[in-house]
C-alpha cells in the first residue's frame, strides 16, 4: 500500500519532463517504484548519504546565494529585475493591479492550494552536491539547448545526485555548488556517461556566479524553463529548522502565459492570456493569513511566503513549492502547508515589464 504522503506525489513521479517549450516534450513515461529505491552513491563529494535518503548537506562556506539587494533599496520597492530579487523582502512591495485576475486564473487551471513538493523520501525534492577546491571537471555534451548553455567543463562528480534518483526519468536536474569558487552549476536532464570518456549529457546547463546578480541573456533558458537558477529558490532544511527562510521560494504552475518578466528570461507558456502567470512572476502570501497550529519549520516557510514570496520558475503542478530532498524533514509537519489556499496570495508588482514571447 502506498503511504498517503507518497500517494500525493505520484502524479508528478510518473510524468515526463516539465515542458520547456509547449508541444516540444515527450508524452508520459512510466518511472516505476524504482525511483524510491535508487542505488547507493559513492562519489568524491564533501559528504554523501545512502540513496534512500539525502542530507545532511555540507555548508557553502563563505559563499552567498546571490547578492543581497542594495542597502539603499526602499522596503516599498517593486520586485527587483536581477537575481538579487531572490533575497529581497517584498512584504511591503506594491501589489500588482491585476493581482486578483491572475490569482483567479491560476486557481481555475489546476490545484488551488500550496503543496510542498519535497520531504524526507529521496525521490521528493532536489538533492544537491557541494564540492571544493580541486574538484575534477567533466565535459558537458548538450543534447537540446547547447546554444543557450554554458560551455563547461563543470566540476560535477560522476556520482552527483540526480533529482528523482539515479534511474528516474522526468527533469533529472543536477545541482552542484563549488564553495571554493562560489559558482553554482545546474543541469537539466543530466545523465552521466563513462564512455568514450567520462562526461555528462544534458539538455541544458548553466554556470552561475553566486556573487553576481547578473541575468541570463533575454530569451535564453537555463536548467529551469524560466531561465532562472533553481538552487536559490529551494527551501533547505537547515534554514527552516533555524526558524527563518530569508529568500523567495521556487513555485510551478500548471498553465503559464507565453511571456516572462525579469529576473526570468525565457517563456514556455500555453496561452497568450494576460491573466495567466508569466515566468518570473512574484507572489506573496497575504500578511494577515493566520499561522497558528503550524510546527516551527512549516511556520518559517509560511513566513517566508509572506516576506519573500514565491517566484514562478517552471511548468508543473499548481502551487507546488520546491525544497531539498532531506531525510530530516518532518513530512507530517510539512503537510500543514497544504491548508494554505491559493486565493490568499497576491501578485507583487515587478520593476520590470512583462515581455511577451
Amino acid at each position: 500500500m502506498i503511504p498517503p504522503r507518497l500517494r500525493s506525489h505520484f502524479s508528478v513521479l510518473f510524468t515526463a519532463k516539465c515542458e520547456r517549450t509547449r508541444g516540444r516534450r515527450d508524452g508520459l513515461l512510466p518511472l516505476g517504484l524504482a525511483v524510491l529505491l535508487a542505488a547507493a552513491i559513492t562519489v568524491p563529494l564533501l559528504a554523501a548519504g545512502p540513496a534512500t535518503a539525502a542530507g545532511p548537506y555540507p555548508d557553502l562556506g563563505s559563499c552567498p546565494v546571490f547578492p543581497a539587494p542594495p542597502a539603499s533599496l526602499s522596503p516599498t520597492a517593486p520586485s527587483l529585475a536581477t537575481e538579487a530579487a531572490w533575497n529581497q523582502n517584498i512584504a511591503k512591495a506594491p501589489r500588482a493591479a491585476d493581482s486578483a485576475k491572475v490569482i483567479a486564473y491560476i486557481d481555475s487551471h489546476g490545484g488551488d492550494a500550496i503543496h510542498p513538493d519535497f520531504g524526507s523520501p529521496r525521490a521528493y525534492g532536489f538533492p544537491y552536491a557541494v564540492v571544493g577546491a580541486g574538484a575534477k571537471e567533466l565535459p558537458i555534451h548538450y543534447t537540446a539547448y547547447g546554444s543557450e548553455s554554458s560551455p563547461g567543463p563543470f566540476p560535477i562528480p560522476a556520482g552527483a545526485p540526480v533529482e528523482g534518483g539515479a534511474h528516474a526519468e522526468g527533469d533529472r536536474h543536477v545541482l552542484v555548488v563549488d564553495r571554493a569558487s562560489c559558482k553554482l552549476f545546474e543541469l537539466y536532464d543530466g545523465r552521466y556517461a563513462a564512455a568514450p570518456k567520462p562526461h555528462w549529457d544534458a539538455d541544458a546547463g548553466v554556470e552561475w556566479d553566486l556573487r553576481s546578480p547578473a541575468l541570463r541573456p533575454d530569451g535564453w533558458t537555463s536548467a529551469d524553463a524560466a531561465g532562472l537558477p533553481i538552487f536559490p529558490g529551494l527551501v533547505r532544511y537547515e534554514e527552516a529548522a533555524a526558524g527563518h527562510v530569508d529568500h523567495a521560494i521556487r513555485v510551478t504552475m500548471d498553465s503559464t502565459r507565453d511571456a516572462w518578466v525579469h529576473p526570468a528570461s525565457h517563456c514556455a507558456g500555453d496561452t497568450a492570456s494576460a491573466a495567466a502567470p508569466p515566468m518570473g512572476l512574484r507572489l506573496r502570501l497575504e500578511a494577515g493569513y493566520p499561522l497558528g497550529g503550524m510546527g516551527p519549520a512549516a511556520r518559517a516557510i509560511a513566513v517566508a511566503m509572506k516576506e519573500y514570496g514565491l517566484i514562478v520558475a517552471d511548468n508543473g503542478s499548481n502551487w507546488y513549492i520546491s525544497g531539498t530532498s532531506d531525510r530530516r524533514w518532518d513530512d507530517g509537519e510539512l503537510d500543514a502547508l497544504k491548508a494554505i489556499p491559493g486565493r490568499d496570495f497576491e501578485v507583487v508588482r515587478s520593476a520590470a515589464r512583462v515581455h511577451a514571447c
